[in-house]
């Protein structure tokens, strides 16, 4: 049991909790909420140790093994498979005795049950399942970490935690860094999770697909809400609305929400993907009131007119100038109030076309074309680079409309979170979240014709993105949108687009129908290569090789014969152990009149596998002798 008993936390100057209070249980699945700011990260920090609280007690179970998500990944030369499984320390630990046992039968027995206890011997597989899941191919994870981008390496600290034996796993925001298929698997593997799990994140279809518990940060307090995301939200609603205040605000809020939902009934057919949709608006208006006493809130100003299509792609093909094509064929027409959602795997080419729609990149084949006068905008994350650090939110506003009222643009900055100082506040100075706000606010007031969002939700808390889904409901632009916020996309997207393969087609279903698409495709996919298998085909390579060159070298036949004799005495060995795990595998063996008979298999156990370790070094030491012969004396 974990317990916060009227805790006092703060950051400096700031006070982040006041005599909270909090008891966790074993087991538990508990996401974690707040705005920006409201102490989460630090109430991880809290239980890692990393800091100490200012009043009150924490109180935590003895030897509790923590697991995290680490923010920095060093640029070490091992290869992907092996960070990932220096995070199962236990395992690592019994390794290194094993390697240092030196031949002691009855010390090695030992070891080799505490390591199939473990189930150190399917390790590397399990490693290789977590990296498949997490979109890594057996290239990729073979490579070293310090070849890797950022962006992979958090993925491998993410399955680094995943592989660490805890009883307390701590994701914080652990989908930033994934594509939609991986928020998927990940959702899966969590779900088989056993220990104790504390999640912050800002997605709620992930939220309501790991957790059973919310715990709430608000106003220096914490408050536990049994359910899921979706059941908090409702208990929340019900909560704001015995304030005569905000229950007004939420009427209001559902009025607006509703007249969405009419105006889109209206055109709906009985598609799936229409009928998703209309269920998405039907939940924004039963949570409404969550966000009601929100800080953000604004909407998209009517854009000029704009002849129809928009934009249309003709037999493109998209990528980078002087390189390969990432997508061929492209056959795309955006039309006035189109909204498309882009589907497919990280480096599938999704940004790649975003980038082809909005100018940036040039096609390398084929037509682009566009309407006369078309206004684009255009978001991602990249475009934090258009950003001054010495500037403020005001300043760039006042710099792009020198001619508004200084007033009008605080007052506009405000429903982006810009209030009263934080208008004035450097770019310099501002949270990754903040920034984000930023760009959007200016993008908004370019009045675009076709808005291109590329992961616009990354960095924004729920209520930023409970806004966002609002004001996109309302804007009467085209819209072509990735993301791997579901809720998002559900909201938003009529139709959805699925990059793949080099191709961009349509996709018929909505996005419960895509999560079974990606279920399937995994299964006709075959399992990818485990290390150990790939570590066996070098060596046979290897053995193959060296007994060619013998054949063909008399002055080797000396270390032939040694190698041949090494080969031999494994074979028989390794028939020995197949017989041994046969008889361990049989019951009788472990009846109580034959205690004493099992003892002494596990003792042989131990001396056939230190004996078999000792070969195949001698082995390894031929064959490498044999190569520098090779190197020596190339043969004619």
């Amino acid at each position: 049991m974990i317990a916060l008993r009227e805790l006092t936390l703060a950051r400096g100057e700031r006070v982040l909790l006041e005599s909270a209070s909090l008891t966790l249980h074993r087991g538990q699945r508990v996401g974690i909420v707040g705005g920006n700011g409201a102490g989460k990260s630090s109430l991880f920090a809290l239980l890692r140790g990393e800091l100490q609280a200012d009043a009150g007690a924490l109180d935590l179970p003895p030897r509790l093994a923590i697991a995290h998500v680490a923010q920095e990944t060093p640029a070490a030369p091992c290869s992907g498979v092996d960070y990932v499984l220096d995070g199962d320390v236990e395992l690592r630990d019994i390794e290194r005795q094993i390697a240092h046992a030196e031949g002691n039968g009855a010390e090695l027995a030992e070891l080799y049950a505490q390591l199939d206890a473990i189930e150190g011997f399917t390790a590397r597989a399990r490693v290789g399942q977590l990296l498949s899941g997490l979109g890594f191919s057996p290239e990729q994870a073979a490579q070293p970490v310090s070849s890797l981008s950022g962006g992979w390496r958090m993925r491998l600290n993410l399955a680094r935690a995943l592989m660490a034996r805890c009883d307390l796993l701590l994701l914080d925001e652990p989908t930033n860094h994934l594509d939609l298929e991986a928020v998927v698997w990940l959702e899966q593997w969590l779900a088989s999770y056993r220990g104790t799990l504390l999640l912050i994140s800002h997605d709620r279809d992930f939220l309501d697909a790991t957790v059973t518990a919310i715990c709430h940060l608000h106003d220096r307090s914490l408050r536990l809400y049994t359910g899921n995301y979706a059941a908090f939200e409702r208990a929340r609603s019900a909560e704001l609305c015995a304030s005569q205040a905000a229950y007004e605000k939420q009427q209001r809020e559902r009025m607006r929400l509703q007249g969405f939902i009419d105006r889109f009934r209206a055109k709906a057919t009985k598609a799936r993907q229409a009928q998703s949709r209309m269920k998405a608006l039907e939940r924004m208006a039963l949570v409404g009131a969550v966000h009601a006493d929100s800080e953000f809130s604004f909407s998209f100003e009517e854009p000029g007119p704009a002849s129809n299509p928009l934009l249309t792609l003709e037999q493109v093909n998209a990528g980078f100038e002087d390189g390969e094509p990432v997508l061929r064929d492209i056959n795309l027409t955006i039309e006035q109030g189109m909204r498309v959602g882009l589907l497919g795997q990280n480096g599938a080419g999704k940004s790649t076309l975003v980038k082809t729609l909005a100018g940036v990149l040039a096609p390398l084949g084929g037509h682009r074309q566009e309407a006369k006068g078309l206004k684009v905008g255009y978001f991602a994350q990249h475009q934090f680079e258009r950003l001054r650090d010495d500037e403020s939110a005001l300043a760039h506003l006042l710099r792009a409309e020198p001619d508004t009222r200084e007033q009008a643009l605080r007052t506009y900055l405000g429903g982006f979170g810009f209030a009263a100082e934080a208008a004035l506040k450097p770019v310099g100075l501002m949270s990754g979240g903040e920034k984000s706000r930023l760009l959007l606010a200016l993008l908004v007031r370019e009045r675009p014709h076709l808005l291109l969002l590329d992961e616009p939700t990354n960095h924004l808390d729920l209520a930023m993105r409970q806004a966002l889904s609002v004001a996109l409901q309302a804007y009467s632009g085209a819209l072509v949108v990735v993301s791997h916020d579901r809720h998002l996309l559900r909201a938003t997207a009529d139709h959805l687009l699925w990059v793949a393969d080099g191709r961009a087609r349509w996709f018929s279903g909505d996005l419960d129908d895509y999560r079974d698409a990606l279920a399937q495709r995994a299964e006709e996919r075959p399992a990818p290569a485990l290390a150990e298998a790939a570590q066996a085909d070098r060596k046979r390579q290897k053995r193959q090789e060296a007994e060619e060159r013998n054949r063909r070298s008399q002055e080797r036949r000396p270390l032939e014969a040694r190698v041949q004799r090494l080969e031999r005495e494994m074979a028989q060995l390794h028939d020995e152990h197949s017989a041994i795990e046969a008889r361990l595998a049989d019951e009788a063996t472990y009846r109580e009149e034959a205690k004493s008979h099992l003892q002494a298999i596990l003792v042989r156990r131990g001396n056939v596998l230190a004996r078999l370790a000792a070969l195949e070094d001698d082995w390894l030491s031929a064959t490498e002798a044999l190569d520098a012969l090779a190197q020596a004396a190339p043969l004619r």
